[in-house]
């Protein structure tokens, strides 16, 4: 987890793609190290190269937590049904 905020990465990465200028340069006026922003500007790089369609860190991310969540929650559905499949026959005796 990066101590400074998404948005703060993504406009820092920016200023290098757009403005042409170098990431040392950047790095010094931001007063961030200039490895973490050659980073950032690498992940802001490979996001642009995927296209408009490509989903972000961020997307991908949330994509795999709602998955789990509805692999659990179908997984709670199922066992509510055998739950009440069991009851229906008990109280049918």
């Amino acid at each position: 987890m990066s101590k400074y905020p998404v948005e703060f990465c993504q406009q820092a990465a920016a200023i290098v793609l757009e403005g042409g200028r170098g990431v040392r340069e950047v790095a010094r006026e931001l007063g961030v190290n200039h490895e973490t922003l050659r980073d950032w500007v690498a992940a802001a790089r490979k996001e642009r190269s995927a296209g408009p369609g490509a989903l972000s860190s961020e997307e991908r991310l949330e994509l795999a937590r709602l998955r789990r969540k509805v692999a659990e929650l179908e997984l709670e559905k199922e066992i509510l049904k055998n739950a009440a499949v069991f009851f229906a026959k008990e109280t049918g005796r």
